[in-house]
This record gives C-alpha cells, structure tokens and sequence, in this order.
C-alpha cells in the first residue's frame, strides 16, 4: 500500500522536473540573447549570398518536384489501371499519363497547373531521376534476357530476325532522304541522322512483347516462343546498332573508331571474364539462402561501374547496365532475387518519372499543319510496313501460316519503353528535332496500343492448348 501511495508524487516531482529543466532552457537562452543582440558581425561576403541563394532555388525545385513524383505516381498508376481493364499494357497508361501532364494537354489546357506541377525548374532534377530509372531498367531487361532462348532456337528464327531488323532499318534509312531537309539542320551529319533514322525504326519492346503473350498464355507456342526468341535477338541487334550510332554522333573519324574498338573490347571482357565470374556467384549466392543487403550492394556497384565504364567510352550508361544484366544467369536465384528487390521500385517510381520527362519533352503542338501530321503519318506507315512486312514475309519462308506469320508482324511492331528510350538519346544528341520527336513519341504509343487490338482481330490471342501427354510405357508404369 505504501508503493502504491508514493508513486502520484513521484510522478509528480518528475513533471515538475520537466517544467524546472524548460523553464532553465528559456532563461538561458533569454540571457545569452539579452547580451549578444547588440554585437557586430563581419558583413557577408558575395559567395555566401551567392550559396544561400542557390540555397533557395535547390529547396524551392525539391519542393515542386516532390510535388510532381506524387502527381506523377498518382497519374501513371490510374491509367494503366486503366489500360489493364482495357486489356491494354500497363505501361501504355504509363506513357499516356507523361504525355498528359506536359505541354502536349495540361500545358495547354491549364498552363497555370502545368507551370505549377511541372516547372521547367523542376526538369533537371527529373532529368537525372529519369536517366537513374532507365538504367536501373535496362539492368532488369538484361537480368531477364534469356540468352539460351536465342541459342536453342537461332537456326528457325534467324531469318525472321533479321528480316524486322534489316527492312525497317533500310525502310527507316531511305525515309531519311526526305526526312532530313524538312526537320534537321546542318549541324547534324546527314550519315548519323539516317543511321538513327533506321534504328528507330527497327526497335521492338521485348519487355511489353512478352508481356502481352504471357498475359494471354501463349509465350509457350510455337508462335509465342518464335516472336519472343525474336524480340530477343532485336534487343539485342538494336541496341548494338543504337551504340555505334551514339559512337559516330559523339566523335568523328578516328574518334568513332576507338569509340567502336573500346566498345568490343568491353564486350569481349564482360562475356568471357565477368559472366563466368557472375555465374559462379550466383551458384555460390544460391547456397546462401536470401540476398543479404551486402551482395546486393555488391552487385549495385558492379552496376554502377560497368555503366560508368560505357558512358566513358562514348555509348551510353544504359548499354553497360544492359549488358551487366545480360551476364548474370536469367533463372538463378540471385536473377530472380535481383528482381524482386529492384522491380517494384523501378516501375513505380522510377519510370513513371521517365515518361513524365518524355511528356515535358514531348510537344505535340509543332504538329500544326496538315503536312506535318500527313509526315507524322507517312512514319507511321514506313515503321509498321518495315516491322510488320519484314517479319511477315520472312516468317511465311519459314514455313508458319499465315495467321502466326501476322501475328508475329504485329507483335514485332510493338515499341513501347524501348523505343522512348531510343529517342530520348537521339534528342540529347541532337540528332532529331523536337519535331521529329513528337512524330516518333506518337508512331511508339501508337503502334504499341494498336498491337493487342489486331491481334484481337487475327483470332490468335487464344491461350494455346498444352499437348497431349504421351502413353505411359510398360516400364514407366511399373516404377
């Protein structure tokens, strides 16, 4: 009873503590001030203005740009959403939502709440963010990358590769020839611009590919695997080509050729040091168990480096996390732990940052006379005739009929990401106009939304049925 009694007053004599220790707090503090209010400073010198007022400006951008990743976020996740009801690919809401929150509609319908949102203040920062995202993504791609795919099944898909890679890139190439006097300048080298000209048209979005198939359960057919097996060996093909283009954009004459030679010889290393090393750590990560923080922090860094190795030679960062990610075994644990760790991050927040920085990029408004769209639809024609046509023809050489040779044509046009990314770096560059760019933002939306609808109408997004098991023999049946 007598613990019970003298617990109030302890209590009590602690708050009274409490009141005793502020009360000191703010007396001291009132009598320092009382004697300090008085004395003189030195006057601030020009660099410490300047540093505070850099100050500000970094912590206003912060500001609007933690603004602008929620509005980003909030608008990406609706619409695709959206898109997944509409049997649409996620990231086509993705991409519509960057180019609704740029000058292309918010801008101009409500200019006040796009400068407001989206400030051109705001689109260095987001820049950066963008450029972090597609590299961490491109690593995905490559840790995705089924390399053994491209093996096994290179004698029957070889043609039908190259096809929807050679004919839209000269398609793309000699559309060049009439592209060049209208929307480029002297400054860019008609030979670089026709190179990138025939890469754009020659991409195909793997990722969003084999999503689409897998969605409707036909990745394992003949037809799923032959346009998956080909989109593999695109990717590939494509960004090969998309480097030498950034090598002959970036240096001239002997300058490109080092670039070139640098470039093998990165490959070279990475295939035939740093896979088999990355093949032994992923045996050695799987006996481990979970990926402890440490080995992913390892293999960040690997990351990091092989993409900072690149983007000095003169290729870009996103083709060393690319190829980084294409070195580590597609189905060990340390590929899928990678994924599970890295994927969710990058596609929520990292990407939908991307396409908002394509959209700030992206003005639709320079498409304002009829010849203009009537060119932005002669690029629509010539990178879906190149695509559709090439794998097609080529598909039917090889013996498929003609509904999995179209269905094939169709999905191999598909861009989506991959193609934003390509000319994002073309206008880095400068080797398109902001115009051009416009044109080929809307050939990637549209013939990515296009794709499911036309395969709708082709009549082969059925789930293919698995084959029938074979008899057991006498032996099988009786172990």
């Amino acid at each position: 009873m007598q613990d019970e009694t003298t617990r109030p007053s302890g209590g009590l004599g602690r708050y009274l503590a409490y009141v005793v220790m502020l009360a000191l707090g703010v007396g001291g503090f009132l009598i320092i001030r009382h004697f300090g209010v008085d004395l003189d400073a030195p006057r601030a010198a020009e660099a410490d203005t300047l540093v505070a007022g850099a100050t500000k400006v970094r912590m206003d951008a912060l500001m609007h740009l933690l603004l602008a990743l929620a509005v980003i976020i909030i608008t990406a996740r609706g619409l695709a959403a959206l898109c997944v009801r509409l049997n649409q690919p996620p990231v086509i809401g993705e991409v519509i939502a960057g180019l609704m929150l740029g000058p292309s509609l918010l801008g101009r319908i409500a200019p006040s709440a796009a400068a407001y949102v989206l400030p051109q203040s705001v689109a260095p920062f987001l820049g950066v963010l963008a450029q972090v995202g597609v590299v961490l993504y491109m690593f995905l791609v490559g840790v995705e990358l089924d390399l053994s795919r491209i093996r096994g099944r290179v004698h029957s898909t070889v043609v039908i590769s190259h096809a929807s890679i050679v004919t839209p890139f000269l398609l793309g190439s000699g559309l060049a020839l009439l592209l060049y006097p209208r929307f480029s300048n002297s400054s860019v080298p008609f030979t670089v611009f026709c190179l990138f000209s025939g890469v754009a048209m020659s991409v195909t979005a793997f990722p969003v590919l084999a999503r689409i198939l897998t969605d409707r359960g036909i990745q394992r057919s003949t037809m799923g695997t032959t346009a998956l097996t080909c989109a593999a060996v695109d990717d590939v093909t494509a960004w090969c080509l998309l480097a030498i283009v950034v090598s002959v954009a970036t240096h001239t004459g002997g300058g490109a050729l080092l670039t070139i030679g640098l470039s093998v010889i990165y490959v070279a290393l990475m295939v035939l040091v740093v896979r088999p090393l990355l093949t032994r750590f992923a045996r050695w990560q799987q006996t481990q168990g979970e990926l402890p923080r440490g080995l992913l922090a390892f293999v960040c860094v690997l990351l990091l480096v092989s993409a900072f190795i690149t983007e000095a030679i003169g290729i870009h960062a996103i083709f060393g996390a690319f190829t980084l990610g294409a070195m580590i075994p597609h189905d060990s644990s340390l590929a899928k732990a990678l994924k599970a760790k890295l994927e969710d991050i990058v596609l929520v927040f990292f990407l939908p940052a991307f396409f908002a920085y394509t959209g700030m990029r992206t003005q639709v408004s320079l498409l304002n006379g009829a010849s203009t769209w009537l060119w932005c639809g002669i690029v629509l024609a010539v990178a879906s005739a190149g695509k559709f046509g090439g794998s097609f023809v080529a598909a039917r050489l090889s013996g498929l009929g003609w509904r999995d040779a179209a269905s094939i044509g169709v999905l191999m046009n598909t861009r989506g990401l991959v193609e934003l990314i390509v000319l994002n770096i073309g206008l880095d560059l400068k080797v398109i106009s902001p115009t051009l760019f416009a044109m080929l933002v809307l050939m990637a939306v549209i013939t990515t939304v296009s794709t499911t609808p036309i395969l709708h109408a082709i009549g082969k997004l059925k789930p293919a049925l698995p084959p029938p098991a074979p008899a057991p023999t006498p032996a099988s049946s009786t172990s």
